[in-house]
This record gives structure tokens, sequence and C-alpha cells, in this order.
């Protein structure tokens, strides 16, 4: 079965869709994009999203010619069209045709569906080892298609066992590639970092449970050091809510606490969809 897209202004078989190789997003991977999980024929926080969307494209001098009712019809349109039991979305805004290969003359929207498989609804009890790598994206507050770092970092991350890559720059933590860190300090307060990174939209929600229900968190610039103190730590996305870390570097965190602050956010964030 064919699964269709959108793409140069219209519903097309995926394998028809392309970029011309002209597009800056070729050319010099110039482009946004936003993902989203869709669960029962619903688009997740799509409001959220498309407001991360727009902020960003903003940012990026990359005018979008669709308003927001009319992506949100699209994206309705393409799951009406594909029938995916459980799927995600991903909207792009490519840089555009740019014979000079530098001008930003005419960005165009592209938006794919693709299955996704569906995230548990418990707390996985197994986590994953993060590696530390002093790095800082580029335009952080924006989800660009630049993953050049994240990429190239691959083979390094699998020479040090590690799941995943956590950028700190000059020894205060930023982000992971695709996630959003978190950490409970030894007075049980759940802390993120604060600024220069992306601001996730499971992030803003686990925010938002935090306020409503009574637990302490924070927001704020986070030492390299106070990894060694913590009694917690986790990621968060779209596509898995939230991820137990086990180990950063050579720092390990006990799993499956009974008074885990990782569970009881996780619970509360199943209960948003």
């Amino acid at each position: 079965m064919s699964i269709f897209c959108f793409s140069n202004n219209q519903i097309v078989p995926i394998e028809s869709a392309g970029v011309p190789v002209t597009d800056l997003l070729v050319q010099r991977g110039y482009g946004i994009f936003d993902f989203l999980r869709v669960a029962g024929n619903q688009p997740l926080f799509i409001d959220a999203h498309l407001d991360r969307f727009f902020h960003s494209a903003e940012i990026m001098r990359l005018p979008i010619s669709q308003t927001r009712a009319e992506i949100k019809k699209i994206v309705q349109e393409l799951i009406a069209k594909n029938q995916l039991a459980y799927s995600g979305i991903r909207m792009i805004i490519a840089g555009g045709d740019a014979p000079d290969g530098y001008t930003i003359e005419h960005p165009h929207l592209i938006i794919i569906q693709a299955p996704l498989a569906e995230p548990t609804l418990t707390l996985p009890e197994t986590g994953i080892k993060l590696a530390t790598y002093n790095y800082q994206r580029q335009i952080p507050a924006v989800k660009t298609t630049d993953y050049l770092m994240a990429v190239w970092l691959q083979p390094w991350m699998k020479e040090q066992g590690a799941d995943d890559i956590l950028y700190h720059h000059d020894g205060f933590i930023r982000e992971c590639p695709r996630s959003n860190f978190f950490f409970v300090t030894d007075q049980n307060v759940l802390v993120t970092t604060q600024e220069q990174m992306l601001k996730g939209i499971t992030r803003k929600n686990i925010i938002e449970v935090c306020k409503s229900n009574g637990i302490p968190m924070e927001e704020r610039i986070i030492s390299i050091e106070e990894l060694k103190t913590a009694k917690e730590a986790f990621i968060t996305s779209s596509t898995k809510r939230i991820i137990p870390v086990r180990q950063i570097d050579d720092y390990a965190y006990m799993l499956n606490r009974p008074d885990s602050v990782a569970k009881k956010v996780y619970d509360l964030l199943v209960g948003l969809e």
C-alpha cells in the first residue's frame, strides 16, 4: 500500500514526491521541520507544534504560504487517506529553489506521514547511557534540518558504549540531538535547562503537569558537575515521552526507584493524550 504525502502543493504517493536538486534544502541543508505523533486519527498537541513551526520559520526567514488552518486540513486529509493505526507527521519547510545556491526565494511545505511504534503506557524499565560532548547548536531555539554534528558523532558515540549524546557547552548542559534533558536533585526537585536549546513540546507538557500537580521543578542553567549528585535523569521526546537514563559518562543512576519522579511525570503525560 502506498503512503501519501503533501508535496508541490498536492497530496501524492510518496514515491512520486521529490525536492529539486537546486533547492536550498539539498544544496545548503537550509530548512526547518516539526514532528508530531498521531493516535486514533488525532494529531497530538498540533497547536503547540504549529506554534513552534511558525516561530522557527519566522526566525529562519522562511515564509509559509499556508495558514495554520490550511496545514491542519492537509494533515487531516493525509491521516484519512493513509489510514495508519499509529503514526508520525513530519512538517518541513524547505528553503526553496535557488539557482544561485544561496538566496531564499520560494520556500515550500512538505508533509510526510509514516508508521510509528506506539509508546508504552508505563515508564520503560530499562535506561540508556548518554555520552557528553562539548557542542552548541547554531540558532538553538529553531528546529532546523541540520543534524550534521549528531550524525557525524554516531561512530564516536558507539565507541563510548552510549545510546545517545548529551551536548554541553563550556560545562553547562544543553540538550540531546533529538531530546530535552531533565534530572532530579537529591531534594526531589525536577530540573531542566532553560536556555540555548530547543524547547520541546513534551518538555512543555512536563512543565505544565508539574505546575498543576505540585511537583517541584526548576528551569535554569545546569552545571555538568550537578550530574554527579542527581538521583534520576531522563530525556524527553514526542515519540517516546520519557526515556530513563541509567548512566552519563561514568555516573550511574538507579532505575525504578520507589519514589521515582520520572514515573510520576510519565503517568501524568499519558493522561494528557
